[in-house]
């Protein structure tokens, strides 16, 4: 409850500061610069090497590429039944199908399950979540505008990227046994400062403006997100045998709020970007409600 208690404090400093103090221009993007160019690498420096390679491994992976595909099918089907506009298919099947595995899925995955659950929750979004976004989102989000990807901008993307090549670095320590005590020692309080440091940034963009004829879409969008997706995620768990921890943290991450970089991409292509502040608002806010009651009925 203690480290719940830490989230959630987190998230309203960040509220409040947007709503009542006068936070300096460019404050969230200095911290997410942190976040995502060193703490984030210092994490998966800190953890990669202590994961347990085992053959369920691919299942927090796989969740999330059922997630992001099961969105693009669900929403081009509704859509095309409900007449809606193909931006707002892009926009929902973006904000949908993509989590908030790192800045939301760290946290709280380390506060439900400590650090086994978190070196998990690392390999579901590195392996997951963010490849989808460069690669599938970034090609979701150019054909719903009507633009072209570019296949080399993407690849480089992925590989460019400081957890990435992190990741790698740390896959590579694992295998030879690990760091020295004192790197590690030196990678984990960097790693530590990007739970806070993250969901304080979440509270300073958090919106919720209700356009127009955009409850439906609302609904469903985050019915696939916080309920269907999950259920999808583990019934393909439990089917393939998967079990224990590896389980739990898949479907947990399955069921993460929508992500924070799949909106700004949303924005960025013109894709009903009002929808998609507000999806994202309304599954962060859910989602400390929902993501704590699903781990108690998984881990019963």
């Amino acid at each position: 409850m203690s480290a719940l208690l830490l989230l959630f404090t987190c998230l309203l400093l960040g509220v409040l500061v947007a709503r009542f103090a006068k936070p300096p221009a460019g404050i969230v993007h200095g911290i997410n610069w942190w976040v995502i160019n060193v703490a984030l690498p210092a994490l998966v420096l800190a953890l990669v090497p202590k994961v347990k390679v085992d053959t369920q491994l691919w299942f927090p992976v796989a969740s999330m590429w059922v997630v992001f595909f099961g969105a693009w099918l669900l929403f081009a089907v509704l859509g095309k039944m409900l007449g809606w506009s193909r931006e707002r298919i892009g926009a929902l099947t973006l904000v949908c199908g993509l989590g908030n595995t790192s800045f939301m899925g760290y946290p709280m995955m380390q506060a439900l399950h400590g650090k086994e659950g978190l070196a998990l929750a690392v390999v579901a979004d590195q392996l997951g979540c963010f490849p989808l976004l460069a690669s599938a989102g970034v090609a979701v989000a150019s054909f719903y505008a009507g633009r072209s990807p570019q296949p080399r901008v993407i690849a480089r993307r992925i590989l460019t990227f400081p957890s990435f090549l992190a990741l790698v670095l740390a896959a590579i320590v694992g295998a030879l046994g690990g760091w020295p005590p004192v790197l590690d020692q030196v990678f984990t309080p960097i790693g530590a400062t990007l739970t806070p440091l993250a969901l304080f940034s979440v509270g300073l963009q958090f919106k919720f403006h209700l356009g127009e004829r955009q409850l439906p879409a609302l609904l469903l969008g985050l019915g696939w997100k916080l309920l269907l997706a999950p259920l999808v995620a583990l019934v393909l768990g439990v089917a393939a045998g998967v079990g224990g921890l590896t389980l739990i943290v898949g479907v947990l991450q399955a069921a993460m709020a929508p992500m924070i970089s799949a909106a700004i991409l949303a924005d960025e292509y013109e894709l009903e970007p009002s929808l998609a502040n507000t999806i994202l608002g309304a599954g962060i806010v859910l989602s400390l409600v929902t993501i704590p009651l699903g781990n108690l009925l998984l881990s019963r």
